[in-house]
């Protein structure tokens, strides 16, 4: 079923208000809407996400998965943790096909979509269905460039368990709500072997809700 006008021009805002409308070509917008349809239509009949109001996904889910465009720099390799529905890895796919994006989610139904809908849009996303539990070698993920979790609300946790799965160089990035406070994400990440080199402070135009990404290097 088409998305509504509604859906294209909260795209369109959400990536204009955070400076990204020049990265997302009509190509990779075309790939996102097409995500997005088949998002809320496999959610009919498998539960994927609790926002299915177009607009709410087009703001909600993928411009505030691309936001992490404006820090992800010249990474080519992405592991993104806890990725449920592909979010923020398939979106990043859809506009950076020169990444190699790694989803890992332990449900099963969530990894079958990802591999669907990568399959369907040509996308370089590889799925696999583990738990990550910060021991790469056993569960078969490898050390990526850049790792990323939407799925992790509390930053101590994520920090402690994203790390292992840094390559040397690396970065880990942290997605965060409002109130995060540099100070001591900066304490955070000296606790794990990592520096704090970016806190990247947005707000979503329509929801107006805050965000933050934060960058530590790994090495």
């Amino acid at each position: 079923m088409p998305l509504p006008e509604s859906f294209e021009e909260a795209l369109a805002v959400g990536l204009e208000s955070l400076g990204l409308a020049r990265a997302v070509d009509e190509a990779a917008r075309t790939r996102l809407r097409v995500y997005a349809e088949r998002l809320l239509f496999w959610n009919r009949r498998v539960n994927l996400t609790a926002i299915t109001e177009p607009d709410a996904v087009a703001e909600l889910h993928l411009v505030d998965s691309l936001a992490l465009l404006r820090t992800l720099g010249a990474a080519r390799t992405v592991l993104d943790v806890g990725s449920g529905a592909g979010l923020p890895g398939v979106a990043i796919a859809c506009v950076r096909r020169d990444v190699l994006v790694t989803c890992c989610d332990p449900v099963r139904k969530k990894v079958a979509f990802v591999k669907a809908v990568s399959a369907e849009l040509d996308l370089a996303v590889r799925a696999r269905s583990v738990r990550a539990e910060g021991r790469p070698e056993r569960e078969g993920l490898d050390r990526a460039e850049a790792v990323v979790s939407r799925a992790f609300a509390e930053p101590g946790r994520w920090v402690a368990l994203g790390s292992a799965y840094v390559g040397e160089g690396g970065a880990l990035f942290a997605m965060l709500g409002r109130g995060a406070e540099e100070g001591s994400l900066r304490t955070l990440g000296e606790l794990h072997g990592l520096t704090l080199e970016v806190l990247d402070r947005f707000s979503l135009p329509v929801s107006g809700a805050e965000r933050a990404v934060a960058r530590f290097r790994k090495g």
